[in-house]
């Protein structure tokens, strides 16, 4: 007995305080599991985001010189000079005029056919792997493959012109400063839908088939389930989507680089990426180039954030 009383309660004790220390620190351990997972990528984002970054914030406010490596250049500060100069070219204003320009086409367009698209994809019945296959071809397909195909489509005696015959726009498509953005904007929209028709074909896919069986039985017809119920349940996609969109769209740069010969005609498609290698590589003038390269990340960061605070707000209307 006294050996029982004794050892009891030491040895029940004895067996629980590992697992009560187990129990104690089991979310530490799983923090630090994930920070050791996450270290890779963060180291990453550091070397690939940062760095740059902060080098293009040295480079904007110098008066930078390119030079051998090891050689001593003088690089004197010049403190907000290149903001100055890159804010009074007329051609940044115009490319981000441009850059308006093309959004207005491209994310809308992204968003509507990436949608429909992927709600027709989910109700197929047959062919579903080819046709997801068909339209996620483009977007791994190299650029200036595509833009082969489209410059063949639309140049002066390209396809389109000759289907058209005297109907054909006079200057052409890619000569034309009222028509070029617009086709750049179609090809980049046709180029990229392919992904954005995948991410909202997750979110079709999670949308109970009872939803659409008793908007059925109701009497409701393909459009109108499609407005009450798809829209609906995918408006976070939809942010996403168009945040992405917004964000690829604002740092474009191969298509008017090589469909219109660097921006032209006379600027109508010059965009900031592409004046931010004109100034710093072309003309030699670095530090207006990285001043250029700062106020886009600028803007990029603030249509992230708004894309974010609309995600936020449209989550938590739907907790209350």
């Amino acid at each position: 007995m006294s050996r029982a009383k004794q050892g009891g309660p030491t040895s029940r004790a004895k067996r629980r305080g590992p697992t009560s220390r187990a129990k104690r620190g089991g979310p530490r351990s799983k923090t630090l599991i994930g920070l050791w997972l996450a270290a890779p990528y963060g180291v990453y984002l550091v070397i690939v985001y940062a760095v740059p970054i902060i080098q293009g914030i040295r480079i904007s406010v110098l008066d930078y010189v390119y030079a051998a490596p090891g050689a001593s250049v003088p690089q004197p500060f010049v403190g907000l000079k290149n903001y100055r100069e890159a804010l009074s070219d007329p051609l940044l204003r115009r490319s981000f005029l441009n850059i308006g320009e093309f959004l207005v086409i491209n994310v809308p367009l992204t968003v509507i056919l990436g949608m429909t698209l992927a709600a027709v994809l989910a109700k197929l019945t047959r062919m579903k792997a080819f046709f997801r296959s068909a339209f996620f071809v483009p977007y791994v397909t190299a650029s200036i493959a595509v833009i082969g195909v489209w410059y063949f489509l639309f140049s002066q005696s390209g396809l389109i012109n000759h289907v058209l015959g005297s109907a054909a726009p006079n200057p052409s498509w890619l000569v034309n400063s009222h028509l070029a953005m617009v086709v750049i904007a179609l090809e980049v929209t046709w180029k990229q839908l392919g992904f954005y028709v995948l991410l909202y074909l997750a979110g079709v896919l999670l949308i109970p088939d009872s939803l659409y069986e008793a908007a059925s039985i109701d009497g409701a017809g393909v459009v109108r389930q499609f407005r009450a119920i798809t829209v609906p349940a995918l408006r976070n996609i939809t942010i996403l989507v168009t945040t992405l969109a917004l964000i690829v769209g604002a740092n474009l740069f191969t298509e008017p680089y090589l469909l219109t010969g660097g921006g032209g005609p006379n600027g109508a498609t010059m965009s900031p990426a592409l004046l931010i290698y004109q100034d710093g590589v072309e003309q030699g003038k670095p530090g207006v180039g990285a001043a250029i390269g700062i106020l886009l990340t600028l803007f990029v960061l603030l249509v992230a954030g708004l894309g974010a605070g609309a995600r936020r707000l449209a989550q938590s209307r739907e907790g209350v």
